[in-house]
């Protein structure tokens, strides 16, 4: 087996310090890269890099604008009150989000701001939360919840359908993370990061039906944890790996195909804008304070010759 190629070093795109920056996702109506940081509750958003060193704060500060006008400046979309896993844009406007312990929408249409509707209370006990979410081709949203102290078993899949209705369509997880699917629909990927474990299973994407489960890849417990990935259109696997400081190319069988190497240890996840830019998000979290100056960055790997696999957005 050819060794994996080294990708260039990547840019900083916005400089944060999110505890957890996680879900990046392109908002194809603005052309914005919207991302979370978890625990904080806040929803972020920034216009798609043109290349070059970001100097934003994920704070919603920033060294240049600070209203999302140009590349690399960040504005706070929304502040939820809770933790806030993901979110996805919405054909009707504004966003749905993995929330606290549902599933909601941010900045609906004609609701006069950007608040949060609760709109389904999914989790009742204390101890759960949402975490990664992402629609399917077919404008499903796809989302994980999981316990706190992260307990095997403890964690499911959830899907709520565009017609309003909601189904636990996976149990016994333990942090369901990221999730994907292949070019044409037909498989599904995700991530159950404490596990270690990337699952692969076919995928129905007009009924939105998942079949047997399979263990793609594992990770080694002293080389990090498989956290947010999607998906090229080679039908590859980006993955970014907590703890390892790296995102990793793989092809559909899990062979290791490319890695890139960034300057902190805690990247959370990635996603691709139209142009083949890579965004990967990261995250401070239990790091020393000043070990990693640039930990709850957002950074970008411009240039590349892939191209994402469109992620759908919400159709209910």
């Amino acid at each position: 087996m050819s060794p994996a190629t080294s990708l260039p070093a990547p840019e900083i795109f916005v400089r944060g310090h999110a505890v957890v920056g996680e879900g990046p996702v392109i908002d194809p109506r603005t052309n914005e890269l919207l991302w979370v940081d978890i625990p904080a509750g806040v929803l972020s958003r920034t216009p798609l890099a043109a290349g070059g060193s970001a100097t934003g704060s994920a704070d919603g500060s920033a060294d240049g604008s600070a209203d999302g006008s140009a590349p690399g400046s960040a504005s706070v979309v929304a502040r939820v009150g809770m933790s806030l896993g993901a979110v996805a844009v919405r054909d009707r406007g504004g966003y749905v989000a993995a929330v606290g312990a549902g599933l909601g929408v941010i900045g609906a249409a004609g609701d006069g701001g950007p608040a949060l509707t609760v709109v389904h209370p999914l989790l009742p006990e204390p101890d759960r939360r949402m975490n990664d979410a992402k629609c399917d081709p077919a404008g499903r949203f796809w989302a994980g919840s999981t316990t706190l102290g992260f307990p095997a078993g403890g964690g499911a899949l959830h899907c709520w359908d565009p017609d309003g209705g909601v189904r636990t369509a996976l149990r016994g997880l333990d942090l369901p993370n990221g999730l994907g699917w292949s070019p044409d629909g037909s498989r599904f990927y995700l991530a159950d990061s404490v596990r270690r474990v990337v699952l692969t299973a076919p995928y129905d994407p007009a009924a939105g039906r998942l079949g047997p489960l399979r263990e793609l890849l594992r990770h080694d417990r002293r080389d990090g944890m498989p956290d947010g990935l999607c998906v090229d259109e080679d039908g590859c696997l980006w993955i970014a790996v907590w703890g390892a400081g790296e995102v990793r190319r793989h092809d559909p069988r899990g062979r290791l195909l490319a890695v890139l190497r960034l300057p902190v240890s805690q990247p959370s996840s990635c996603a691709f804008g139209p142009d083949g830019t890579l965004y990967v998000t990261s995250a401070s979290d239990g790091l020393r304070p000043g070990a990693e100056p640039l930990a709850g960055s957002v950074f970008a790997l411009p240039g590349t010759a892939f191209r994402g696999v469109a992620v759908g957005t919400f159709a209910g």
